[in-house]
């Protein structure tokens, strides 16, 4: 085992990492992978490890699919991890955006049954809410928080809000909001200097004030899953520190749906605490180079096909 675990993070990836195929040789390779592709069809009542091996990739891009998927995937690796090694616990986990639920899984604060159930309705709930009040989001390159906070400022009316909604690392900033408003904060962060301001293909302004048709449902379906206290510790996106409770857990998971996702900030915690091995759990090497960004000596490992398992023997 090439890991030490008293340095060594497992982090989970959100949405924009998708891709046709995740987990599917994974599961063809470990017994308790396939078992769990399996209880998720189960659960789901359908195939959703058809869909995420085959596509069609516009069924696996629709939010309601993505976020199961994506779960599904970094929970089959994570579990797949725990077999293999059993001794190994890590110091901390952290997942972004979605894959705090993630994280929040593989700390044990909820079954694997709920967890993908709740982040089911997740999905279900920020469809709806893009439907209900479609937005934006746009990818900042090149202009650091403080200045993008006031050009997001600027650039909202009362009833026209963007803001920032994922801290990424430096130099990389999504922002999020009503359509018109992150247009203009586009606008005007180009004018403040930013390399570029690309608008993302997606109608769900997440992280943003137009989650609120949905905050009230969100909130009952978190206080309805049963939870208990992280047996990990897990760096929560809202405030980039501990959750140590389940109560604590709650109100991250709750808050980061209108919230920003302090990612570089939670990266820093982790290395603040002596963290410098990064293990991206699931689908993709997204977080990989964002915390290369934040910092320059971490490692970062990926876990989620049978090559990424065997090259940790």
């Amino acid at each position: 085992m090439k890991l030490n675990s008293s340095v060594t993070a497992f982090v989970f990836p959100g949405q924009g990492s998708q891709t046709i195929g995740m987990g599917k040789t994974l599961a063809e390779e470990y017994t308790i992978a396939r078992e769990i592709f399996s209880e998720a069809d189960a659960i789901l009542g359908f195939s959703l490890s058809e869909m995420m091996w085959n596509g069609p990739d516009t069924e696996l891009n629709d939010t309601l699919n993505t976020q199961s998927a994506l779960f599904l995937h970094s929970f089959a690796s994570y579990q797949t991890f725990t077999r293999l090694f059993p001794h190994f616990v890590p110091a901390t986990v952290a997942g972004h955006s979605l894959g705090e639920l993630s994280a929040l899984a593989a700390a044990g604060a909820f079954s694997f049954a709920d967890g993908l159930c709740l982040v089911r309705k997740r999905g279900e709930l920020m469809k709806r809410a893009g439907e209900l009040a479609p937005g934006g989001m746009a990818a900042i390159l090149g202009v650091d928080i403080p200045t993008l906070e006031k050009v997001c400022a600027e650039a909202s009316t009362t009833d026209e809000i963007a803001q920032v909604a994922n801290d990424n690392c430096p130099g990389q900033v999504v922002i999020s909001g009503a359509k018109a408003a992150v247009e203009r904060a586009m606008a005007g962060a180009k004018a403040a200097g930013a390399k570029r301001a690309l608008p993302l293909a997606v109608s769900i302004a997440a992280h943003s004030p137009l989650m609120a048709s949905i905050q009230d449902e969100w909130n009952q379906a978190v206080d309805s899953t049963a939870m208990t206290d992280p047996k990990i510790p897990v760096i929560g996106n809202v405030h980039a520190s501990i959750l140590k409770t389940a109560e604590e857990a709650r109100a991250d998971i709750k808050a980061q749906m209108q919230s920003r996702v302090k990612w570089t900030d939670s990266i820093k915690t982790m290395t603040g605490m002596g963290i410098h091995t990064f293990v991206e759990t699931g689908t993709g090497a997204v977080l990989g180079g964002l915390i290369k960004r934040i910092s320059s000596d971490a490692q970062n490992l990926p876990l989620g096909t049978p090559q990424d398992f065997k090259a940790l023997e």
